[in-house]
């Protein structure tokens, strides 16, 4: 029953999205028709226009938004971040329980089903957690991605420019500087701790920087703004910076732990001249 709810929630999803991208290169307006226009496009048009009103240019009216945006949706990251970690939390378990029921067969899986769903609801880990936020805020963040690019083509709407770039035209420094601050979202986040995650801090840099290249400025100054948004929260949620220095302190404690075992034959060297001296001697009375 789950996996049909979330199946029928993903073709929604899809559908709108779909449905958005076949009106991508067309004017926007308050009667323009539509589900998609009426409820997710417009009202953040609306929203963008308001700020310009507010603060004088289209630009720091982006800037703006996307924080308001970023800031609404800061909840749903935490819910999805702590979801996260507490599946990584559980990963030696559900590796153990693999290894236990290794076998393919239907009485062996049901066994494994058996104990994992008792696992996560001992250890209070819901694995669908993690996939709602994300459920919620894509179609928000994929509207304003929209709202920009169709204001970009309504004639009304002179996007205008900022820093001395024109908003409505492409920019390859805007968009190095927003393939940059995504490798670096990536290198504090969730992705430095998953291997097979780690492929994607070289990859969507590069996808950016491309599609920065040839799309309005309006959307690159979003992906600036939401990247510096996304960094400073991964510092407080993922605390990428204290990571690295606990495998540093890791290792001076058993170095320390070595050091005496170390001076113990540097001890012992002393006793052992004398003894020397003892034998050396010995033979010489013999001599005699």
């Amino acid at each position: 029953m789950k996996k049909k709810l979330w199946l029928v929630l993903m073709v929604v999803f899809l559908a709108a999205f779909l449905a958005g991208c076949t009106e991508f290169q067309e004017p926007i307006y308050e009667d323009s028709e539509g589900f998609w226009n009426k409820f997710v496009v417009w009202p953040l048009v609306s929203l963008i226009i308001m700020f310009k009103g507010l603060l004088g240019t289209f630009g720091l009216a982006i800037i703006a938004v996307t924080i308001l945006i970023r800031l609404a949706i800061l909840p749903l990251m935490i819910k999805q971040v702590q979801g996260s970690k507490r599946m990584q939390e559980i990963q030696p378990e559900i590796k153990a329980l693999q290894a236990k029921y290794p076998s393919k067969d239907a009485v062996t899986q049901k066994k494994y089903q058996e104990e994992f769903q008792q696992l996560l609801k001992t250890r209070n880990v819901n694995p669908a957690a993690g996939c709602l936020p994300v459920l919620v805020q894509m179609p928000i963040l994929i509207g304003f991605y929209h709202a920009i690019s169709r204001m970009n083509n309504t004639p009304e709407i002179a996007l205008g420019s900022i820093f001395g770039v024109h908003l409505a035209e492409p920019s390859i420094i805007l968009a190095f500087i927003a393939a940059s601050a995504q490798f670096v979202v990536l290198r504090t986040g969730p992705a430095m701790g998953n291997p097979q995650m780690k492929a994607m801090m070289y990859f969507m840099p590069v996808m950016i920087f491309a599609f920065g290249t040839f799309l309005p400025s309006a959307l690159t100054l979003y992906w600036i703004i939401g990247n510096i948004i996304s960094f400073i929260t991964n510092i407080f949620l993922y605390k990428p910076f204290s990571k690295k220095e606990k495998p540093e302190a890791a290792t001076a404690a058993p170095s320390a732990q070595k050091r005496p075992a170390q001076q113990k034959p540097a001890g012992t060297r002393p006793a052992a001249q004398p003894s020397v001296k003892k034998k050396g001697g010995k033979p010489g009375g013999k001599k005699k």
